[in-house]
C-alpha cells in the first residue's frame, strides 16, 4: 500500500531526530573524554602541545581512552624512564597506537641511561643512571641524546640490518625522530647492558646479571676473539647482539665453525646461536702455548664450550675410548645443566662459572692451584669451590688469568688463588717447595719482578725459560713437551700451600670492589667509586704506575684519581691494560708494539695511562678487552674498533692491509659492516652436495676420487 505524503514527512522527521540524538550522544562522549566535540568547544581554543592524543592516527582513535594517554607527554616520559627496555618494547608491541606515541619519549628514556643528574649540592639524583661507579656522563643534554640515537642506526657502516616496511615509512614521515619506535627497544637493551649492567635473563625472574664483568660484548685470547653479534629473533623489537662471531687462529676448533681453519674476519656461529639460543656473555681462553678454548653463556643460564679439550678445560669429561677430543662446535656442559649460571670465565688451561646462588664452579688443569679445589690435579668436570671460606660467600663475578683466578663477592671482597708468582694474587703466600717458573710461559720483555721483601719463589734464569718456550714452539703440538717438563717436576702432588685455597685480599679491607680482571701476569680491581687498583708484574709498564716495577699488593693508579677520572670498565691482557671511563674515553698502557694499544706503532713501553684517539671525534666507548697482540673497543653506537691484530694463515701479527703512510697504522680500525645491536638475517650454512658418477645400476664416486681421499679400493 502506497504511503501518503503526510506519512513520508513523518518518517523523514523521525530519521532526522534519530540523527540528532546520535550526534548529541557522540558529543557528550567526546566531552567526557576531554576531546574536542566540535560545536561544544570554542573555535579559537589552542591545541595542547603536550596532548598525546593529537598524534594518534585516525585509524587508532579507539586507543584514545587508554589511561596512559591521558598524561602529558613530558609526564609520560618521566614515568617511562623507570621502565626497562624489555618492558618498553612489550608496550610498543601490545598497542600499535601507543607505539606511535612512544616515539616522542625515546630521547628522555635513553638520556636517563646516559646522563648523571645532580642537584644543586652536587649529589647524584635517583632519576639518573644507577651505575655502581657513580653514574655515567655519556651525554650532556637532549640534543646530544638525539644525536646518539641517530648514530646508533649508522654505526659500523652498512650492516644489512633488518628493518620493517612500516619503520621505513615512519622514518620518511618523521625525520625529526618521532614516529614508530619498533627498533628503539633493541638499542635500549644494548645500552642498558653496557651502562648499568642490566640484562633480561630468562633462567629466573630473580636472576641478576653482574654489573662489571669480562666478556660482556667481546673477549680476546692471545690467538682468537669472540664477539656478540647478530641475532634478534623474529620480532622487530628482538634484542640484537644475541649471536656470536669468532675470528683468529682456529687450529684447536676454538672458533666454533666446525673447522680448524683460520678466519681473518668475524664469522657468525651457526646452529641457531642468536636466533634460537640467546648469548649474553662470551669468554675466550688460551695462552702462549698454542691452546685455546671458548665459553658462551646463554640467557637461560646454560654454558656452551668448544675448542681444545686437552686438559679438561671444556668441562665435558672423557668421551668414548677415554679420550679428550677437541670440540669444533658449541656443546652444552651437561655437568652444569642443573645450575643457572650468571657469569663465565676462561683462563689459559682452566675455566669457571658463577651460579645464580653465588656459588663458584671450576674445571680444567690445576697444576698451579688455579682451580681452588685444594689440590693440583686436573678436574675434567665442573666442581664447586668449597674451601677458604668461599662456600659461605655469595660471589657476583669472576675472572680467570693465565694461572690464577679472582672473584668478587656481593659484599665487595676479593678472593684470589692460583700461581702467586709476580704478585698476581695481591697478597702474601706460602712458597712452593719446587721451582714453578716453568709453569708459565713468559713473553719477551722486562721481567717485571715484584719489588719488596715478601716471600716469592726463587727466580729462574731467563735463558732456561726461553729454552723451554723455544723447545715447545718447535713441536707441532708444543704443549706436550711443556707438560713433560711439568710432570718431571711432580706437579701432580698435593700442594699444602695457601695458593690452592681461596683467600681474601686483606689489604682491600674498607674498600668495596665491584669488578676484577685477571691478566697473564698482572691483575686489576675496580672499586665502587670508580678507582682502579693494579698489582702483579710491571713488565711493559702494565700496572700504569709510571715504572716497570711489580707490586705484590693492590696499588691505586693515581693518574686517574689526580685528574678526577672515574673508571667504568677495565681489562688486563698480556702485559697490556685498557680501561673505559664513565665519560666514554679509552685509556691504554703497557707494551705498545704493533699497535696493539691503538697508540701508534712505536716500540716502547707506555708506563702511564694514555688516551686512545679515534678518527671519529664523536666516538664514545662502553667496553674494551685486551689480548696479547690485539685489543677490541665497543662504542656506544654499537660499532667495534680493533687495535693490532692476530696473524692468520701464516701472516705476521699486527694490522693487515694498512699503509704505513696514511696515518692509520697503529690506530684503532673500524670493523666495517658490523654493529653489535643491529638485527640481521640468520646466516644459512651452505651444504655442498657431492657429485656421483653413475656406473651401470649403481652410483659410485669413482676410483680416482676415492684414491685421492685415501681409500685404497672400491667395495
Amino acid at each position: 500500500m502506497a504511503r501518503t505524503k503526510e506519512e513520508r514527512e513523518q518518517q523523514r522527521l523521525e530519521a532526522k531526530q534519530r540523527g540528532e540524538n546520535r550526534k548529541a550522544a557522540k558529543a557528550a562522549k567526546a566531552e567526557a573524554a576531554g576531546l574536542d566535540g566540535g560545536d561544544c568547544a570554542e573555535k579559537d581554543a589552542k591545541p595542547n602541545p603536550n596532548d598525546l592524543r593529537k598524534n594518534i592516527p585516525k585509524s587508532k582513535q579507539h586507543n584514545a581512552t587508554l589511561p596512559a594517554l591521558n598524561l602529558p607527554i613530558d609526564t609520560l616520559a618521566k614515568v617511562l624512564r623507570f621502565l626497562p627496555a624489555r618492558e618498553f618494547g612489550a608496550i610498543a608491541l601490545s598497542c600499535t597506537g601507543f607505539n606511535h606515541v612512544l616515539g616522542g619519549c625515546r630521547v628522555a628514556h635513553i638520556s636517563s641511561r646516559l646522563m648523571r643528574r645532580e642537584d644543586e649540592e652536587g649529589k647524584q639524583s635517583s632519576c639518573g643512571s644507577m651505575c655502581l661507579v657513580g653514574g655515567l656522563q655519556l651525554c650532556i643534554g637532549r640534543k646530544e641524546a638525539q644525536e646518539i640515537l641517530d648514530r646508533s642506526l649508522t654505526g659500523g657502516g652498512e650492516t644489512n640490518r633488518l628493518i620493517s616496511k612500516k619503520m621505513k615509512q615512519s622514518n620518511k614521515k618523521h625525520a625529526s625522530g618521532d614516529g614508530d619506535c619498533d627498533e628503539y627497544p633493541g638499542y635500549a637493551r644494548f645500552v642498558e647492558e653496557a651502562t648499568i649492567g642490566y640484562s633480561a635473563m630468562q633462567c629466573s625472574r630473580n636472576a641478576v646479571f653482574p654489573i662489571h664483568l669480562q666478556g660482556r660484548f667481546v673477549s680476546c685470547s692471545p690467538e682468537h676473539t669472540l664477539l656478540r653479534l647478530g641475532g634478534g629473533g623474529n620480532t622487530s623489537s628482538g634484542p640484537g647482539g644475541s649471536g656470536t662471531a669468532a675470528w683468529g687462529v682456529g687450529k684447536r676448533g676454538q672458533l666454533g665453525n666446525g673447522k680448524r681453519d683460520d678466519e681473518a674476519e668475524p664469522r657468525l656461529l651457526m646452529g641457531k646461536i642468536g636466533w634460537g639460543v640467546r648469548i649474553v656473555q662470551v669468554a675466550a681462553g688460551g695462552g702462549l702455548v698454542r691452546v685455546a678454548h671458548s665459553l658462551l653463556l646463554t640467557s637461560m643460564g646454560r654454558v656452551l664450550s668448544f675448542g681444545s679439550a686437552q686438559y679438561g678445560q671444556l668441562g665435558h669429561g672423557y668421551d668414548a675410548g677415554k679420550q679428550l677430543s677437541d670440540c669444533l662446535r658449541p656443546r652444552y656442559i651437561d655437568a652444569l645443566k642443573g645450575e643457572k649460571c650468571t657469569c663465565v670465565a676462561a683462563g689459559e688451561l682452566h675455566s669457571g662459572a658463577v651460579t645464580i646462588d653465588g656459588d663458584v664452579y671450576t674445571w680444567g688443569e690445576g697444576f698451579c692451584g688455579q682451580l681452588g679445589l685444594g689440590d693440583r690435579r686436573p678436574h675434567l668436570l665442573p666442581e664447586q669451590v668449597m674451601l677458604g671460606g668461599l662456600e659461605d660467600e655469595c660471589v657476583s663475578n669472576m675472572s680467570c688469568g693465565c694461572r690464577h683466578t679472582l672473584v668478587t663477592t656481593e659484599e665487595g671482597e676479593v678472593f684470589s688463588w692460583g700461581l702467586g708468582r709476580f704478585g698476581v694474587l695481591g697478597r702474601s703466600y706460602t712458597d712452593f717447595t719446587y721451582n714453578n717458573d716453568i709453569g708459565m710461559v713468559v713473553p719477551d720483555g722486562e721481567d717485571g719482578q715484584v719489588q719488596g721483601a715478601a716471600a716469592r719463589p726463587p727466580p729462574m734464569p731467563a735463558a732456561a725459560i726461553d729454552a723451554a718456550v723455544a723447545a715447545a714452539n718447535d713441536q707441532v703440538d708444543g704443549i706436550n713437551e711443556l707438560m713433560e717438563s711439568l710432570e718431571a717436576l711432580n706437579l701432580t702432588l698435593d700442594d699444602p700451600s695457601d695458593q690452592c685455597y681461596p683467600k681474601v685480599i686483606d689489604s682491600l679491607k674498607g674498600f668495596r670492589a665491584v669488578g676484577v680482571s685477571a691478566g697473564h701476569r698482572h691483575s686489576m680491581i675496580l672499586d665502587e667509586h670508580g678507582s682502579l687498583y693494579t698489582f702483579g708484574s710491571g713488565a711493559g709498564g702494565a700496572l700504569g704506575h709510571g715504572d716497570l716495577s711489580g707490586q705484590e699488593y693492590p696499588v691505586k693508579v693515581m693518574e686517574f684519581d689526580d685528574n678526577g677520572i672515574r673508571i667504568h670498565q677495565m681489562s688486563a691482557g698480556v702485559d697490556i691494560s685498557m680501561v673505559v671511563t664513565t665519560e666514554g674515553t679509552v685509556y691504554a698502557w703497557g707494551k705498545a708494539t704493533d699497535g696493539r694499544l691503538g697508540l701508534g706503532t712505536e716500540n716502547e713501553n707506555i708506563t702511564l695511562p694514555r688516551k686512545v684517539e679515534f678518527e671519529d671525534t664523536g666516538f664514545k666507548a662502553v667496553d674494551a678487552e685486551c689480548g696479547y697482540v690485539h685489543s677490541l673497543i665497543v662504542g656506544l653506537d654499537g660499532a667495534i674498533y680493533q687495535c693490532g691484530g692476530v696473524g692468520t694463515d701464516g701472516k705476521d701479527d699486527g694490522q693487515q692491509g694498512l699503509d704505513s703512510h696514511d696515518g692509520k697504522l697503529g690506530r684503532p680500525v673500524l670493523l666495517s659492516g658490523h654493529n653489535i645491536w643491529h638485527r640481521i638475517a640468520e646466516p644459512q650454512e651452505k651444504v655442498v652436495k657431492e657429485t656421483w658418477t653413475k656406473y651401470g645400476k649403481y652410483e659410485l664416486k669413482g676410483r680416482s676420487k676415492m684414491m685421492n681421499e685415501g681409500v685404497s679400493s672400491v667395495a
